[in-house]
């Protein structure tokens, strides 16, 4: 793909007439960069960079659509595939034990998942990532949407990844996608214990032909299933996960009460804590500080 993409910019830098140098020039690059970009040696081309190279040839937007292809390339085998059958899929079916699905991802969510991966060399490529991430998202609008399937592990809805407020958005993002028909979202609640899944997430997809593909993943590692005798248990622990998760609408309930819980909890600043310590101190019978820090209780005069 990044040869195909560098042959794409080096047919439209001539036929629009100009040297490396010049479309360098155009796109705040040394001419070198443009000779990395079209030989497909080097960096990969950032998703700026496309968008500045589809700017300066008029491309109309055809190097920035090619982009998410490069990019995938600099995913490991496995991760590839599994993008490739999820673009294809007429239903996923999803099982998070720790986060929101992608799909379902708002991009401050995304943005704060992806800041804490250790692969990462710089906000651009954060940035990056962010926009592929939810760029796979508009298969899910797009007229020929899958059919999607998640359950979600409770303390999904009690994590406040990115803060409260990235978090209390989240949360009402999850009840609007849950709105439409083709989405379906339950909740797996803690007195349902141990089950198959509990290590990681879990996501089986159908293909238009019936067959299905298992996709497993962890913190630092992912396995991509496609033997169909070795995807039947797989199949057979997301149905009991299925089963053993709340309706969809008392799930719904579920993620409106995190939500509600999430706009009330307040953690109070430093200063607000030592206010509150000093008015507990001054009150009678509270704790006073002695040599070293040490608290003992104040002595009531006797009656």
């Amino acid at each position: 793909m990044a040869a195909l993409f560098g042959s794409r910019v080096r047919r439209l830098r001539v036929a629009a007439g100009l040297t490396q140098a010049e479309l360098g020039e155009k796109a705040h690059v040394v001419a070198s960069r443009i000779t990395q970009v079209e030989r497909a040696s080097g960096a990969r081309p950032t998703l700026e960079l496309a968008r500045t190279l589809d700017d300066a040839l008029a491309a109309d937007d055809l190097l920035v659509d090619l982009w998410p292809y490069v990019y995938r390339e600099t995913f490991p085998d496995w991760s590839r595939r599994f993008m490739e059958y999820a673009e294809r899929a007429v239903s996923i079916c999803e099982y998070a034990a720790h986060v929101v699905p992608g799909l379902l991802q708002t991009e401050d969510y995304a943005r704060a998942l992806l800041s804490v991966g250790r692969t990462l060399s710089g906000k651009e490529q954060l940035e990056e990532r962010v926009a592929a991430r939810i760029g796979r998202q508009a298969r899910l609008w797009s007229p020929g949407h899958p059919e999607l399937w998640v359950i979600l592990d409770k303390s999904v809805l009690r994590r406040p990844i990115g803060g409260r407020a990235v978090m209390r958005d989240q949360l009402a993002s999850l009840l609007e996608a849950a709105e439409e028909r083709h989405i379906t979202v339950q909740v797996l609640p803690f007195d349902q214990g141990e089950h198959g899944a509990l290590g990681g997430s879990l996501t089986l997809l159908t293909m238009p032909d019936g067959s299905e593909t298992v996709y497993t993943e962890g913190a630092d590692y992912g396995q991509l299933v496609e033997e169909p005798s070795e995807v039947r248990p797989y199949r057979e622990t997301y149905d009991r996960l299925r089963a053993a998760a709340l309706p969809p609408l008392m799930s719904l309930d579920m993620i409106r009460s995190a939500l509600e819980d999430n706009r009330e909890a307040s953690v109070p600043s430093r200063s607000q804590r030592r206010r509150v310590a000093q008015e507990q101190l001054q009150q009678p019978g509270g704790w006073q500080l002695r040599g070293g820090g040490r608290r003992l209780p104040r002595h009531r005069p006797r009656p």
